[in-house]
């Protein structure tokens, strides 16, 4: 049996698991830190969610889903 495929293995070191998401807190932290302004950092904080949900769960999803079906 083989092992599965990664995507992570394909990626540079910027575009790895821990890198998505250092940099995910560290941007709402920095925003809140510099500004302390909520209504600035609460959509900051959501993008980054997003911005993880695709990255970090819909993108190795198809990525599996993809190699499957070669």
């Amino acid at each position: 049996m083989s092992p599965q495929p990664s995507i992570w293995n394909e990626k540079p070191w910027w575009c790895q698991p821990w890198s998505i998401m250092l940099t995910g807190i560290a941007l709402p932290t920095a925003s809140w830190f510099l500004l302390q302004l909520w209504w600035i950092t609460a959509p900051v904080a959501a993008a980054v969610l997003v911005w993880w949900w695709l990255f970090l769960v819909l993108v190795p999803r198809a990525y599996l889903e993809q190699q499957g079906s070669q």
